[in-house]
C-alpha cells in the first residue's frame, strides 16, 4: 500500500468534511425516504456518500467502493473503500446526536485503515493495522473488566426486527439481570468505537452490513479487543449474520450467554 499514514490522514480530512455536511443539514428539514418499514435514507446520506467517493477516489484511484447507498452489492474481495455516510440515519432524522460517518479500507481479506467521525459529538476515531487506535489523536484502549457483572454492554436492533425479536428479547432478559447496564444508542459504528475507547466492555448485534462494522472492527482489534461471531471460535467476516466484540476478557462469558438455547 502506498503510504498508509498519508492515506489515513486523507481519510480523516474527508471524514471531517462529511461532518461539515451533516452539521450543515442538522437543523434543516430532512428529505426522508423509506428503504424499508423502518430503514430510512435522507438526502444527506446521498450527498455525504457522493462527497466521500469523489475524495477517496483521489486518494486511491485503483480502489473499488462498497457503500451503503450507491454500491451496496460491490465485491469487497479486492482493494475496496467500505463506506457508511451516515450511520444512524434514524437518529439523524430525529435530531439524536449519535450519528457517524464510517470509512474503512479493505485489502486482501482484512481492514487496513479505519475512521469513524461522530460530528455532533466532536469525536474522530482512527486506526491502522498494527498502528493502534486513537480518539482525536490520542491513543485509546479497551477496558480491563473481567466479568459481565462489572461490564456495560451495548447492542442494537436490526431493521428486520420481526425476524430477530425473540432472540433479542431473550438476550436482553438474561443480560439485564447480570451486567451493570445495557446501552442502545442506534449506531453500530459508534458502539464499536466506544468499545475501543473503553466506554463499553462488550457489543453484540444481528444482521449488520460491512459498512456498519468495517472501521469499528479494526478499531476494536487495534485497541486490544476481540471480534468474532456469537460463537467465540468463529471469526467475524463480512456476511456473518451476527457480531460479538468485547474487551477480550469477557468474550467467552458473553458468547456463552448469547448462545444459550441457540
Amino acid at each position: 500500500m502506498v503510504d498508509s499514514a498519508a492515506i489515513l490522514l486523507g481519510m480523516i480530512d474527508l471524514a471531517e468534511g462529511a461532518g461539515e455536511i451533516i452539521r450543515h443539514d442538522w437543523d434543516r428539514t430532512k428529505d426522508v425516504r423509506h428503504k424499508g418499514r423502518i430503514d430510512l435514507v435522507t438526502e444527506t446520506d446521498v450527498r455525504v456518500e457522493e462527497y466521500l467517493k469523489k475524495g477517496l477516489a483521489g486518494l486511491l484511484p485503483e480502489a473499488d467502493f462498497l457503500a451503503e447507498e450507491t454500491a451496496p452489492d460491490a465485491d469487497a474481495s479486492k482493494l475496496t473503500w467500505v463506506i457508511d455516510p451516515v450511520d444512524g440515519t434514524t437518529n439523524f432524522a430525529h435530531g439524536f446526536p449519535f450519528v457517524a460517518t464510517s470509512i474503512a479500507l479493505w485489502r486482501e481479506g482484512r481492514v487496513e485503515l479505519g475512521v469513524i467521525h461522530a460530528p455532533m459529538l466532536g469525536e474522530i476515531f482512527s486506526a491502522s493495522r498494527g498502528g493502534g487506535a486513537f480518539l482525536n489523536g490520542r491513543p485509546i484502549g479497551v477496558t480491563d473488566n473481567q466479568t459481565l457483572q462489572e461490564s456495560v454492554v451495548a447492542t442494537g436492533f436490526p431493521y428486520a426486527i420481526e425476524e430477530y425479536v425473540d432472540q433479542i428479547t431473550a438476550h436482553l432478559r438474561r443480560l439485564l439481570v447480570i451486567v451493570q447496564g445495557v446501552r442502545r444508542p442506534g449506531s453500530a459504528a459508534i458502539d464499536l468505537a466506544y468499545l475501543a475507547a473503553g466506554r463499553y466492555d462488550g457489543f453484540y448485534e444481528y444482521a449488520l452490513n460491512p459498512w456498519d462494522t468495517a472501521a469499528g472492527w479494526l478499531l476494536v482489534e487495534e485497541a486490544g479487543g476481540r471480534v468474532s461471531t456469537f460463537r467465540e471460535e468463529t471469526p467475524y467476516a463480512f456476511g456473518s449474520k451476527e457480531i460479538l466484540a468485547t474487551n477480550g476478557r469477557i468474550h467467552r462469558e458473553l458468547s456463552e450467554l448469547l448462545l444459550l438455547d441457540a
